[in-house]
């Protein structure tokens, strides 16, 4: 029975510890941080951050390349979201490599569309946002200049998202007492931001937000999408680290907001779904016209990486009138982790 006791003295003095940790400690001023390395459970896909793009009935999957986060982003490819093949990046398994490109650590979040025929990859690298240019989903992706989006902050996690009227708006993040989303209105080449539209989204205020009640809030990973007459915001809050790093949503009637959480949230969390660490992901839609989210969870109860890459299958409720927007579900029994050949 002492040998008992001790041990669970000794499990709540970590966890008293790692809340302490968290905060006291805004990860993006850190240049690393040490994981417990696990071993994954058959050919589970690692990559952190995910993010899936459709393309003539192909989907490709890039993320944050856990244990190698300062060359770049490998890609892997599925017909059925089933069976993934990689990497397969024409650069040793990359699609985008830090020769080609504005920087050199810290290669997290990317994104990837297609637009006037070209590939473009939206990434953080050195907490700074670039976009590099393709003729492939396999890369490489490369820019003229190297360069990133001019900003007077540090700024990560970027999205995106071209409206019907053809109208282009980057959703980011800015490090500026916390992690706080952020969205504007981009020039047409993609080469940086109207500075005047500028608007603040989604600040990490409400206590599932921020459980270990940090002195650095956590607010990232948004990814948009338009659904009838309103745009939908999801993102990630807590510290990554953190168990209880799970996922919300906003909804608005203009890109630019202002933007409402719902009541519901987090709809993604280690509440409802059993894995820790839940979040960071995208969503997107499949063959025909399927919804997903693409996300990724810590790799065990006692340690956060290699962190591992799931999905489950999201869909819209029926609207009860034009005027109203409507709930964002999540298919928790559709979960799964994607793996390898």
């Amino acid at each position: 029975m002492k040998s008992i006791g001790c041990r669970n003295r000794f499990k709540h003095l970590f966890t008293v510890v790692a809340l302490v940790v968290l905060h006291f400690s805004p990860i993006y001023l850190l240049e690393g941080f040490a994981q417990v390395q696990s071993k994954s459970e058959g050919n589970r896909i690692t990559l952190a951050d995910p993010t899936i793009f459709f393309h003539e009935g192909v989907y490709y999957l890039y993320g944050t390349v856990e244990g190698n986060v300062n060359e770049g982003f490998e890609v892997y490819s599925s017909k059925d979201l089933k069976e993934w093949e990689g990497p397969l990046g024409v650069k040793d398994g990359f699609a985008l490599v830090k020769e080609d490109v504005f920087g050199d650590k810290g290669f997290w979040a990317p994104q990837v569309f297609f637009y006037n025929n070209r590939f473009y990859m939206s990434y953080t690298a050195n907490e700074q946002i670039a976009l590099a240019e393709s003729e492939s989903p396999l890369g490489p992706f490369v820019q003229g200049v190297k360069k990133p989006l001019e900003a007077p902050v540090r700024q990560i996690d970027s999205h995106v998202f071209i409206d019907e009227n053809g109208k282009k708006y980057l959703y980011h993040v800015r490090l500026d007492k916390g992690n706080r989303i952020f969205v504007a209105e981009l020039n047409d080449d993609f080469s940086g931001i109207k500075d005047e539209t500028l608007q603040e989204c989604i600040v990490a205020n409400e206590q599932w937000e921020n459980t270990a009640n940090a002195n650095w809030p956590v607010a990232e990973g948004p990814t948009v999408l338009k659904h009838k007459n309103f745009y939908y915001l999801t993102y990630s809050a807590n510290d990554f680290r953190n168990p209880d790093y799970a996922v919300g949503y906003a909804v608005s009637k203009s890109p630019l907001g202002p933007w409402v959480k719902v009541k519901e949230n987090p709809i993604l969390s280690k509440n409802n779904l059993g894995p820790n660490g839940t979040g960071h992901g995208d969503l997107f839609k499949g063959k025909n016209s399927q919804l997903f989210y693409v996300f990724h969870t810590h790799q065990s109860t006692t340690a956060v990486g290699p962190r591992m890459t799931a999905i489950v299958k999201a869909s819209f409720a029926k609207p009860e009138s034009e005027k109203k927007s409507t709930k964002l579900k999540l298919d928790l029994k559709s979960f799964y982790y994607l793996k390898k050949k």
